[in-house]
């Protein structure tokens, strides 16, 4: 092998050697890059995952707050009523004092009572020998005379008696008439019962429309909450939102604009406003609707647009899940059959028992109760003073000036405990009235109880050698407060406490 052969095998090998080494550095630069633009994926990535994680931990940490003030709020509530059942024990031991003196008084009273009672006797006793000396001294006619007095004496509480039955006899009568004109207007009415619900609950498409509804840094939910005067409820339970409100009109605004977001799908401050300001339109359509279709099926006219409103908004109140509108038409359909039936005008009687709880329908501008507001805002429309007098008076707050005002009251009461009319199942009425009982037979010197008119009054009879007039006073006030500590009832309950004494005797 000749030199240059040699020399040309090197420089080839070197040169070899040089393009390896090259292109082994290119590759590791081309790893080196590639290294390098994985960490830069995979630092991208961590980083929006720890972004997506402190996202999630200010909503749960929303969320807790959340909770945490509801709990806050529930603590206040349970501190309020412990003060309330505090503050209710002192006025029961304070009562229970004066109960308690009141008694050492009575007992004071009856020793000076047997005291005077000694001291009549033996009055009486001297008197006894008088007339005995002086009836050995008489002739015929003159204890013909004094028999006929003693006798007029002694038959005085049998003539009473006697009075009383045959005038007890009429009202018995009076009150079959009665009965039967009630019967006769409650056999004319139809009603559907009522199952309207209470809560009002939004389903959503899935729980991610949660984030959105609250909105970045609680905007959304805030803009809503001010525009339409509820309170959205947003918890764990699944694909739903609560709205509370105590105004069910403006629950339903805040429905149908929920509704109409969700559909959309937009969700910002601008489109919750045009959405709320939409509802507001269509629910004010639909109470004009709702009045005025009222008014067509009980046929009446003249009516002021104001009450008319009004009467639609009745639809969205609820008196223990019944439709305060429904029973209004019902109480003016049964006013008018009982005042056909006793020869009032049924046109007055109809608008009287329709506008009744017209008052349940203003908002909290108005102070009084709403049997004295509705009957201001009619009377400000022009209604008839009969009218007038009939919605303020059937709950006993003003003077009835007009029979009127009575029908009112009666149909009032039969459309409330009509069977059906009112959320109340069977086994709950039962219930209740079995307990209104109890409560009662439980008191000292009770003989028997009963709860009569659906629960609405109890009569409480009593044994009079055991229980006195102002202890008999002082049960009622008793048995009043441990129905009203003890037991949930819808309206009110009469207490009526009967102490009677009967007297015998037999002749043979």
């Amino acid at each position: 092998m000749s030199f240059e052969q040699t020399l040309g095998i090197a420089m080839g090998a070197v040169i070899g050697a040089c393009l390896a080494v090259l292109i082994y550095r290119r590759r590791v630069i081309r790893l080196q890059e590639s290294e390098r633009l994985k960490c830069d994926v995979e630092l991208r990535e961590a980083k929006l995952k720890l972004r997506e994680e402190h996202n999630e931990m200010e909503l749960e940490l929303q969320r807790k707050q959340t909770e945490n003030e509801r709990m806050l709020a529930s603590r206040e509530n349970e501190l309020t009523v412990r003060a309330r059942d505090l503050d209710r024990k002192a006025e029961h031991l304070k009562e229970a004092e004066n109960l308690i003196e009141q008694k050492n008084k009575e007992v004071s009273r009856e020793q000076r009572l047997l005291d005077d009672a000694e001291h009549e006797a033996e009055k009486v006793r001297r008197l006894y020998r008088l007339k005995l000396h002086q009836i050995t001294h008489m002739d015929e006619n003159d204890a013909r005379q004094l028999l006929l007095r003693s006798t007029e004496k002694e038959c005085a509480q049998e003539i009473a008696d006697l009075r009383r039955s045959k005038l007890g006899r009429s009202e018995a009568e009076v009150n079959g008439e009665a009965t039967r004109i009630l019967l006769a207007a409650m056999q004319r009415i139809t009603s559907q019962p009522m199952n309207d619900a209470t809560a009002t609950v939004v389903s959503l498409p899935s729980d991610e429309m949660k984030g959105r509804i609250i909105g970045r840094e609680g905007r959304n939910i805030r803009t809503f909450e001010h525009a339409t005067g509820t309170t959205l409820m947003i918890d764990e339970t699944p694909d739903s939102v609560m709205i509370s409100c105590f105004d069910p009109v403006r629950r339903e605004i805040a429905r149908i604009s929920l509704e109409a977001l969700l559909k959309d799908g937009r969700i910002h401050p601008a489109s919750i406003e045009e959405q709320v300001a939409k509802a507001e339109e269509e629910m004010r359509a639909n109470v004009i609707h709702l009045g005025e279709s009222a008014l067509r099926k009980l046929r009446l006219h003249d009516v002021h647009p104001e009450i008319v409103v009004l009467l639609g908004k009745l639809h969205y109140r609820l008196s223990n899940n019944q439709n305060t509108l429904a029973h209004s038409v019902e109480v003016a359909n049964l006013c008018a059959l009982i005042a056909s039936e006793i020869g009032l005008d049924p046109a007055i009687a109809k608008r009287a028992g329709l506008f009744h709880d017209i008052g349940k329908a203003v908002d909290e501008d108005y102070e009084g109760s709403h049997a004295i507001v509705g009957a201001d805002i009619i009377k400000q429309h022009g209604e008839d003073s009969r009218v007038v007098n009939a919605a303020a008076a059937h709950h006993n707050e003003v003077p009835a000036e007009s029979p009127y005002a009575g029908l009112v009251m009666v149909a009032d009461s039969l459309s409330a405990v009509r069977p059906g009319a009112r959320a109340s199942s069977i086994d709950g009425f039962i219930q209740r009235v079995r307990s209104i009982e109890e409560i009662a037979a439980a008191e000292h010197g009770v003989s028997e109880a009963y709860a009569i008119q659906a629960g609405r009054e109890v009569r409480v009879i009593v044994e009079p050698d055991v229980i006195g007039d102002e202890e008999a006073r002082q049960l009622a006030r008793t048995i009043s407060r441990r129905i009203e500590n003890e037991l949930n009832y819808p309206g009110s309950i009469e207490i009526t406490v009967i102490r009677e004494q009967r007297y015998k005797e037999m002749a043979v």
